[in-house]
């Protein structure tokens, strides 16, 4: 059977990409997370494990994980941070599914609730949470400052928005390893696991067009956020962003 081939990225409207999601969220969902660990070999849990570290909580103890997908990261805070609870939001409903089976095998389902939300709009009031972040969701979000927007409105000020995510910006001895490693290994071994393995050629396409570390620190600064700071993990495979949500002016007019 001929696989099946999405339009290149940067060809794709707004409306284009978001319909490429959610059919490759509701298509590759049964094997989303033995496939994200085997492509990464296995960094995507240590990249989660490292962002869960720069955590502080000290005024709501509430974590929001915008693109929750299975609800990794959303566990991963939830296990270190023993006090919180924690929101996980997608639009992704079978993801949602696998993440709340996830939840009660582990006996979180008292701290951690899962709900069907739109990152672009989220149904939450202004400083609802202490920390916001996303994983690996920011790359498939057609309008990354609107969400980044969304995100620091409902931090509390001073509070931290995350964005981590695996990029194109590779330390230049890893870069054409990286390159081959996106546009041949990953593809092949997606025809092999993978029910839509053309959802692993839109992945690879995703990262390599996704912004470099300095452009997405400019799209943080132009949704209001500030001291932003950024790490490389892993060769410079992926980042973890970190900005914290402005104050609020108070008073009306």
């Amino acid at each position: 059977m001929r696989m099946r081939r999405y339009p290149r990225l940067r060809t794709m409207s707004p409306e284009g990409q978001t319909r490429v999601v959610k059919e490759i969220f509701t298509t590759a969902h049964e094997r989303y997370d033995f496939l994200n660990h085997l492509l990464s070999l296995r960094r995507d849990v240590g990249w989660r494990s490292f962002t869960v570290e720069k955590m502080r909580f000290d005024r709501t103890r509430r974590f929001l994980d915008v693109a929750t997908g299975t609800a990794d990261l959303a566990l991963a805070a939830a296990e270190r941070w023993k006090t919180i609870r924690v929101t996980g939001v997608d639009f992704a409903e079978p993801m949602l599914d696998i993440g709340r089976l996830k939840v009660r095998a582990r006996g979180l389902q008292d701290r951690i609730e899962l709900l069907a939300a739109d990152a672009m709009a989220l149904p939450f009031p202004d400083a609802s949470f202490d920390v916001t972040a996303i994983a690996f969701g920011m790359r498939n979000i057609p309008d990354k400052e609107r969400a980044l927007s969304e995100m620091a409105r409902v931090t509390a000020p001073g509070g931290q928005v995350m964005v981590l995510e695996m990029t194109f910006a590779p330390a230049p001895a890893f870069r054409i390893l990286y390159g081959a490693y996106l546009t041949g290994v990953l593809p092949r071994l997606a025809r092999i696991f993978s029910r839509n393995p053309a959802a692993y050629a839109y992945l690879s396409d995703s990262i390599r067009t996704f912004p470099t570390p300095e452009e997405l620190s400019g799209l943080m600064a132009a949704a209001g956020l500030r001291d932003i700071v950024y790490h490389g993990l892993t060769f410079g495979a992926a980042y973890i962003h970190v900005g914290r949500a402005p104050a609020r002016a108070s008073g009306g007019g």
